[in-house]
């Protein structure tokens, strides 16, 4: 018996008003799980089923498939990640149950749309489904349940798949953690707060983990795609070794402090290696800031014209102050270039970890570029 419920929802765009957060991939295998265990030992499906998150929350979810078969059962959710713009929202997370042999326990598959983990360094070992240590804890938990209710061993399959999940995978970091095949299910505390820098900061941590699992002595880490291009046609690194740093600086930093590389080159745009050189470590546009005054104090050390130091100071963008350095044959990129490497030194403390920093214009040309320090 298969039985649709519920279209796949549409991501949502950012509300004015107060953010509803919404449930992680993992959160979502655990309730189906739960479901379909439930449906596999009684035959029947609870619908919704509640499922106990990690800080001890209860939230209920309604199943969008159920499926019942001769010696297994399938339960899917539509998975609301709330007003986050989640690459995974509206995706249906599939759990499928079936017996296994007495005494083997439970056992976790990848089904189609799950990734498999091909490289070390990663919290799952290779070979394995990119089911993260804590949904597997959370799944786990609720079949021993289940299981001491009914007075039975748990010896169960359980198999995750995500429709179109292979899909969903290019637009998220799994190609360059040498996850293939899918996504991954992820969570630590089953909850998706709308608009958190966690998951992305989680990600960057889980490249510098690849990267130094695959003995890798230089990293790149860049605000964007258009710099990162630029640094990369220098070095042509493994796409293991780029990470996606974007705003997150200090995110970066501050990880290969404890887990050092040996190399690091840090790639941006002029504004973004401003904030930097400023001693920002949140390079995002809402949280920190061009300061036109210190532009205007490095523009006069580098020979600026004082009596042009007005224009800087009423200038709109930190592009506009550069082209006006530029215009007057003032380099002002190299020196702020410098200035971000000291911050990034100064974060990493005393990490053994050498740094480079890469100015590009727009358009991808190379504007400055430090030494390893």
């Amino acid at each position: 018996m298969v039985t649709e419920k519920a279209e796949i929802a549409q991501p949502g765009r950012k509300p004015s008003g107060p953010l509803r957060r919404g449930w992680t991939t993992g959160a979502c295998a655990t309730a189906a799980t739960k479901a379909a265990l439930i449906a596999l030992l009684t035959g029947r499906f609870p619908d919704p089923v509640a499922i106990t998150l990690p800080k001890g929350e209860t939230p209920s979810f309604v199943l969008a498939r159920e499926t019942l078969g001769d010696g297994f059962a399938e339960a899917g959710i539509v998975k609301d990640a709330g007003d986050d713009p989640d690459v995974t929202h509206g995706a249906t997370i599939i759990a499928r149950v079936a017996h296994a042999s007495p005494g083997t326990g439970i056992a976790f598959r990848a089904g189609d749309g799950v990734g498999t983990v091909t490289k070390a360094g990663l919290p799952i070992a290779p070979g394995e489904p990119a089911i993260n240590p804590v949904p597997r804890a959370m799944m786990t938990a609720e079949v021993e349940a289940l299981c001491a209710e009914h007075g039975i061993a748990p010896d169960f399959e359980i198999t995750i798949s995500v429709p179109g999940g292979e899909a969903l995978a290019e637009k998220t970091w799994n190609p360059r953690l040498g996850i293939v095949g899918g996504i991954s299910i992820l969570g630590t505390t089953g909850v998706v707060h709308p608009f958190s820098c966690s998951a992305w900061i989680h990600s960057i941590h889980r490249g510098i983990d690849v990267a130094r699992a695959a003995g890798q002595d230089h990293v790149l880490g860049a605000t964007g795609s258009t710099s990162e291009a630029a640094a990369q046609a220098l070095y042509n690194l493994p796409d293991f070794a780029l990470l996606d740093m974007g705003d997150f600086a200090g995110g970066l930093l501050k990880y290969l402090r404890a887990h050092p590389i040996p190399k690091l080159t840090i790639a941006g745009g002029f504004a973004k290696i401003t904030k930097l050189a400023q001693g920002a470590l949140d390079l995002h546009s809402g949280r920190s800031q061009v300061d036109m005054e210190y532009l205007l104090q490095r523009a006069l050390a580098a020979g600026f014209d004082r009596s042009l130091g007005e224009r800087i100071l009423q200038a709109n963008t930190a592009q506009e102050v550069l082209e006006l350095a530029r215009e007057t044959g003032v380099d002002l990129a190299t020196p702020v270039a410098e200035l971000a490497r000291e911050t990034a030194r100064r974060t990493l403390q005393d990490a053994p970890v050498a740094v480079e920093v890469i100015v590009t214009d727009r358009k991808g040309n190379i504007l400055a570029r430090t030494d390893f320090e």
